[in-house]
């Protein structure tokens, strides 16, 4: 049974739901705060086990709850990959296994140093790093662009900056970062099989799409293409997963490319599909094989794929000769445009 995420309702939940809660709290109900502060030392003192749901659930801090918002929609990938069953299983085992996992740290780290961090920072945070495993192992690295000619601008390097922000926004922050890395390399690699333990029912998935789906879920398009999907459940799920990352990759390249066509960069084919004149000569020896080679009818492209680059903004000559050169490669043709 493969539950569909395509229209995320749980990350949208925890996009609005905390943020909102966050702003409230923030603004109109300052005094109500004190219930949502992460007080290990009061945990461990004073059993106040209710701060460990209470104070992992929303941030106290609007620079916190801003970057956190920004990478769960941007996490979304997953739940659409994987299904909203699959996605809520891997934030629930993570932040139950982060909780776990900042006490440890905690006492490791007053054991070793007689320092004593009491107060963490509070909020859903403990998942969202542990997101940042499947990110790294999972989501392809495509080059967008370079800076001074050395530094390489991927389609992921805003996450990374995202994350690195949110980790430098507090003292003690670097705890609940840690624990969220390690308890999402566990879930991910099923440590002790994690993965089948800390999971959510099927009785509760369905109780949760009844409930969240209608309400944070936006309506299909209508213009989109179907595509003709496999015979068998592991060849669905595999399609499925192509498509989201390359309408993930075609998406984020867009706006890079209406910039460039902005500064009005012209591409230089050149730099990767040599002139015929080239050619000839840097295959002296093979005259005969270059002519045959000229005089070889053009690849027939798919009018499809000249479709969607042209919605991306190319133009049909540039999007013609990208997918000759590139023999059809929907991704190649479209990294080779963006690039040059």
């Amino acid at each position: 049974e493969i539950q569909s995420g395509d229209k995320a309702p749980l990350s949208k939940s925890l996009l609005l739901v905390p943020s909102t809660l966050s702003i409230l709290l923030a603004l109109l109900f300052q005094h109500y705060q004190k219930f949502f502060v992460y007080n290990l030392q009061a945990v461990k003192n004073d059993l106040q086990i209710w701060r460990l749901i209470c104070g992992r659930i929303i941030c106290l801090d609007l620079k916190d709850t801003f970057c956190s918002s920004l990478l769960i929609y941007n996490f979304r990938i997953f739940e659409r990959r994987y299904g909203s069953r699959k996605f809520a299983s891997f934030l629930l085992g993570s932040w139950i296994l982060s909780a776990l996992f900042d006490l440890i740290l905690v006492e490791a780290f007053q054991y070793s140093f007689a320092i004593t961090a009491s107060n963490l920072p509070s909020g859903f945070l403990g998942p969202v790093f542990a997101l940042f495993v499947p990110f790294y192992c999972s989501i392809p690295r495509v080059q967008v662009t370079q800076i001074l000619g050395q530094f390489s601008i991927t389609n992921k390097t805003l996450i990374y900056i995202l994350g690195l922000q949110l980790l430098t926004s507090g003292t003690h922050i670097w705890v609940v970062a840690t624990s969220g890395l390690i308890a999402g390399m566990c879930y991910t690699n099923s440590v002790l099989k994690v993965h089948q333990v800390l999971c959510i029912p099927r009785w509760m998935a369905k109780l949760f799409s009844w409930t969240l789906e209608p309400i944070f879920s936006s309506s299909e398009p209508t213009n989109e293409i179907r595509i003709g999907m496999g015979a068998t459940v592991d060849i669905q799920r595999q399609q499925r997963m192509e498509l989201l990352d390359r309408q993930l990759m075609l998406s984020q390249f867009v706006h890079v490319r209406r910039q460039r066509r902005h500064q009005g960069r012209i591409i230089n084919w050149n730099r990767f599909f040599p002139t015929l004149r080239q050619r000839r000569n840097a295959n002296a020896p093979d005259v005969r094989q270059s002519e045959q080679e000229v005089a070889a009818p053009p690849l027939e492209v798919s009018e499809e794929q000249v479709a969607r680059l042209m919605e991306m903004g190319f133009s049909r000559v540039d999007a013609l000769e990208a997918l000759r050169a590139s023999n059809n490669d929907l991704n190649v043709a479209t990294n080779f445009l963006l690039q040059h």
